[in-house]
């Protein structure tokens, strides 16, 4: 007799290309996603690194409520969203293509562009020490990962600066690529695991996403998850478009808010926040915001793609990823320098100025040197 072996999923075979409303919501959320970015490193309360836990050191006003809820809150959940949607376009183009020819075209469109805009990041860094006040906003902002006693670039030894440069970049928001890379390169192993053994893939990746657990530059535990939740998407052929029939979106979102309200309450009111309950309304909040701006966002996604200029501006999400750290973490230290009192101003205009200058930048070397450009992009924008 014989044994015909049936796999758990047939072969992927991608079609020629995605919906075409799919295709625009993908784009739309990808410098959306960007956007949001900006605004979560432009937070400029203290303490300025952000956990689901931190507390707020400054007085409780509108201002200072309004960028903790947004910062730390509201604006979260753009990174379980830009890995699930990495992971759904990676796996739609897992046919006829061998997994080695795959990863050589991710080592020009992740690792070259991760190791220039690194370098940029340590040698623009460097060039600010140079001079007295630059030199104190550098200090200002704190990004060295060796601590106050050792803040500048130009202080660090060889070994360090290859640290800064391989594995922990001043662009810090660079971590995204690294990780981005190391679930691509694994991509095949991935595969197998949601195929063959998906509850006990999410049960494992969901725990390490819920407790915050994750081995730097290895993985997250939110790129686990949400990478993999794209992958799975995609190979089991699920409609995400529309909604599911449980999903409600105005109590979703009213849930969402409240949430996130109790969230900066426990923030304010409280000298050091309870690790566990914030941590759990954090997490809550993230899964909340996927699905209601996911699913709520239909209408506006059509608006802004109908707009010639939005179009145009999707091709510049990656310049203003690159960009915008640490260039928005020094012009924060000046600004509030020469106005100290204007925090709540700082965080809504200052990322505007940032992304109006990535995108500026961005069009000027695609015109000017579309070589240069499309390696520092990895071919994105051209």
């Amino acid at each position: 007799m014989q044994v015909v072996y049936k796999a758990s999923v047939p072969p992927l075979v991608a079609p020629a290309r995605l919906d075409p409303f799919l295709s625009q919501k993908l784009r739309f959320w990808s410098l959306v996603a960007m956007l949001m970015l900006v605004y979560v490193h432009a937070y400029n309360l203290h303490s300025r690194y952000l956990q689901p836990a931190t507390p707020v050191d400054e007085a409780l006003s509108v201002g200072t409520w309004l960028q903790y809820f947004l910062a730390n809150g509201l604006l979260r959940f753009r990174i379980p969203i830009l890995f699930a949607i990495s992971g759904y376009l990676f796996a739609h183009h897992d046919a006829g293509t061998p997994h080695g020819q795959r990863v050589k075209r991710r080592v020009r469109t992740l690792l070259v562009p991760y190791l220039l805009w690194s370098l940029i990041g340590l040698a623009g860094t460097w060039a600010l020490e140079q001079h007295p006040y630059t030199r104190l906003l550098v200090q200002n902002a704190a990004l060295s990962i060796f601590g106050p006693e050792n803040p500048f670039v130009s202080g660090y030894s060889p070994g360090e600066l290859l640290i800064r440069w391989l594995l922990m970049p001043v662009p810090f928001q660079l971590w995204f690529l690294r990780s981005l890379l190391v679930y691509n390169l694994t991509y095949p192993w991935l595969r197998k695991a949601l195929d063959h053994a998906p509850k006990v893939y999410f049960g494992i990746a969901g725990l390490l996403w819920l407790v915050d657990f994750g081995l730097p530059p290895l993985f997250e535990g939110s790129g686990l998850l949400f990478f993999a939740l794209g992958v799975w998407l995609r190979r089991r052929d699920k409609e995400v478009l529309l909604q599911p029939r449980w999903f409600r979106l105005l109590p979703f979102a009213a849930l969402w808010v409240m949430l996130l309200s109790v969230k900066t309450w426990l923030a304010f009111h409280l000298d050091q926040p309870p690790v566990l309950p914030m941590l759990l309304l954090h997490k809550a909040a993230e899964l909340l915001g996927i699905l209601v701006m996911w699913f709520g966002s239909n209408a506006l996604v059509r608006t802004a793609m109908r707009r010639r200029w939005f179009q145009w501006l999707t091709g510049f999400a990656f310049m203003i990823y690159v960009v915008h750290v640490p260039l928005i973490n020094y012009a924060t230290e000046a600004v509030l320098l020469r106005w100290p009192n204007q925090q709540l101003l700082t965080f809504l205009l200052l990322p505007l100025a940032i992304m109006a200058l990535a995108v500026a930048l961005g069009a000027t070397l695609r015109r000017v040197v579309p070589g240069a450009y499309g390696v520092l992009t990895g071919g994105r924008g051209l």
